[in-house]
């Protein structure tokens, strides 16, 4: 059966990502394999998911439907995307991607790993962090720095974006280092103009001979969502 065509928007993720990179995101769910087959999961991933409660199906599936979308913009048939170390996505050989999925919204992103050696993406809800939380999460200067910005610009919940920014450091470092980060070794800094830098506070990856200290990444709040996205580009795609 044909797949049914519904409305497929880059107006978020794909703003924030390099031309190299192919993004699809969904504002729905899509669970019927029988109108969508991307929603049909391979025995792997029912595996993985058949103590589930609905939401996590719902969102297991839906991000799976965006990955396979994605995945076919490089050329990619249908193929299962099972967790693997710390729940990061198993990607075909060459291909480094990310999903993510919050109330509302769910996306993916892949890219060749000749041209992008690591990406991240995050979506939350653009409300402010509960109680607690933001101490939590940052180091002493970023809490300045929230400080500022919230004064200057209210109507970003910059905490929110903050714990954002973090997860997308940790889907970048992770592929590249296999260990963990926590949140308290990255620092943020946001500029206003949408953009931001992680300062590792840790020893960093090394990618075609460079070692990292930094990621560079892109934010937006909009539709009631805060999105971030990192992308560490190949010395020779980032010059080209």
């Amino acid at each position: 059966m044909k797949a049914a065509q519904v409305p497929l928007s880059n107006a978020m993720i794909g703003e924030l990502l390099p031309a190299d990179a192919v993004s699809v995101e969904l504002f729905e769910d899509l669970l019927d394999p029988e109108r969508y087959p991307e929603a049909r999961l391979f025995p792997e991933e029912e595996a993985v998911i058949a103590q589930a409660v609905e939401k996590r199906r719902r969102e297991f599936t839906s991000v799976r439907v965006c990955a396979r979308r994605a995945m076919a913009g490089l050329g990619f048939g249908p193929l299962p995307l099972i967790p693997g170390e710390r729940g990061a996505p198993g990607w075909p050989a060459g291909v480094v991607g990310s999903m993510t999925h919050c109330d509302g919204y769910r996306a993916a992103a892949v890219a060749w790993d000749k041209s992008v050696a690591s990406l991240g993406i995050d979506a939350e809800p653009a409300q402010p962090l509960p109680a607690g939380v933001a101490g939590v999460v940052t180091v002493e200067p970023e809490r300045g720095h929230l400080a500022a910005l919230a004064a200057a610009h209210p109507a970003v919940p910059w905490d929110r974006l903050l714990f954002s920014a973090k997860e997308s450091v940790y889907k970048t470092w992770f592929p590249l280092m296999r260990i963990w980060l926590d949140f308290h070794e990255a620092r943020i800094t946001f500029r206003v103009d949408g953009t931001f830098t992680a300062r590792l506070l840790v020893p960093g990856p090394t990618v075609d001979g460079q070692t990292l200290d930094t990621f560079n990444g892109r934010w937006l709040v909009r539709n009631g969502l805060a999105v971030t996205a990192i992308a560490v580009l190949r010395p020779t795609a980032a010059e080209s």
